[in-house]
């Protein structure tokens, strides 16, 4: 969605508005729909790699089914679909190591 407002200097200034994803269960989709997304993959990170088992007991609608599949992509590689986040950017992840996802 696009959007114009009044600029500083009385000049049209062009804005690009993200859409807000709701009902959207899929990184993928999120991701490649240019919706808003508050990025967590540094809480993703340090779950990754300083545990083992995890139970996640939230409400319903809480972000459990997009938590796993940011947990997939990561786990399959897609890094495409990171650009920009922290742990594309700020991390060694190595994406080209598959790793198997139930």
């Amino acid at each position: 969605m696009r959007s114009s407002r009044i600029g500083l200097f009385g000049t049209a200034v062009s804005m690009s508005l993200k859409s807000l994803p709701v009902g959207i269960q899929s990184f993928e989709q999120l991701r490649e729909d240019n919706c808003v997304y508050v990025d967590k993959t540094q809480l993703i990170h340090r779950l990754v790699t300083s545990g083992r088992v995890y139970f996640l007991a939230r409400p319903r609608r809480f972000g459990k089914s997009l938590l796993l599949s940011t947990l997939l992509h990561l786990f399959t590689g897609r890094r495409d679909l990171f650009k920009g986040l922290w742990i594309e950017r700020e991390t060694d992840w190595d994406w080209s190591r598959k790793h198997p996802v139930i």
